[in-house]
């Protein structure tokens, strides 16, 4: 990859440690800024673990489902609603044609008893008893209708019932596979942060703080590797000028990148 920019003055100029305003000059040994990529690993990990626990699949999984159970669970509702009240209509219908048929049955039996004799009365009974009989007839077909309607909702409420309870296992399903997933990555995650408490308690306190301000400000990487001439944090090679700089520095000088300002740690692999 080529260098980034111009070189800036000639390849043999002493070493200079520059900082930006405000940023400290600080000295340490190589072990500890090796150690402090180590520490830098384990809070990528840390990073990875935080965003594999939100982003489970899981996740997205059971809020499907419980959008999809809550669907179910109101036409159910619908549904049950329905074949109760079509159950007390069918009774309101079935009780209107008893009483239809008690009348009919009553009139009857006064024309077949001979004690209506008055020709005007008796043909008045007979038109009424042949009216009752259309009444039951109509009465005993919206019987029907309203049977046929409360077997058609009591039908749809059992189907919806047989759904809900299906989706709802899907649902436990994934909430069991989440929380188990969940555990592991928490139990992972304990141990990656008491592994990097012990890690970073061996750091110097002022590299640490000056590595923790970096991470917060570039997005969780505040240290980075030279490797082959190139920053591992910003992914730029440096030119020889930075080269050329960090060649010269002493080595516990904490360098920075020029271009991310992330701690810039050397190794046998820097290329140097």
């Amino acid at each position: 990859m080529p260098a980034r920019g111009a070189a800036r003055g000639a390849a043999d100029r002493p070493y200079r440690h520059r900082t930006h305003p405000g940023s400290p000059q600080l000295n340490a040994a190589p072990a500890d800024q090796i150690r402090l990529l180590d520490v830098q690993a384990l809070d990528i990990r840390l990073s990875q673990l935080a965003h594999k626990r939100k982003t489970l699949p899981e996740h997205e999984e059971i809020q499907r489902l419980e959008g999809e159970l809550a669907q179910l669970r109101d036409l159910l509702v619908a549904a049950q609603t329905e074949e109760s009240d079509t159950a007390r209509e069918q009774t309101k219908a079935e009780q209107d044609v008893d009483q239809v048929r008690q009348r009919a049955a009553r009139d009857q039996q006064r024309l077949d008893s001979g004690a209506v004799t008055n020709p005007k009365d008796l043909e008045n009974l007979q038109s009424e008893i042949a009216s009752l009989a259309k009444r039951q007839s109509d009465l005993e077909d919206v019987v029907l209708e309203v049977m046929e309607r409360r077997e058609s909702a009591a039908a749809r409420a059992a189907e919806l019932g047989e759904r809900v309870e299906a989706v709802s296992g899907r649902v436990q399903e994934a909430t069991a596979r989440r929380d188990e997933a969940l555990s592991g990555i928490g139990t992972e995650l304990e141990s990656v942060r008491k592994e990097r408490e012990t890690l970073a308690a061996a750091v110097p306190g002022d590299l640490m703080k000056l590595y923790d301000k970096i991470r917060e400000r570039e997005g969780g990487v505040g240290a980075a590797k030279l490797y082959q001439r190139r920053c591992e944090g910003c992914r730029l090679e440096l030119n020889i000028t930075e080269l050329n700089e960090v060649r010269g520095a002493p080595a516990d000088a904490v360098v920075r990148c020029e271009n991310c300002r992330r701690i810039l740690v050397r190794t046998p692999e820097s290329g140097l």
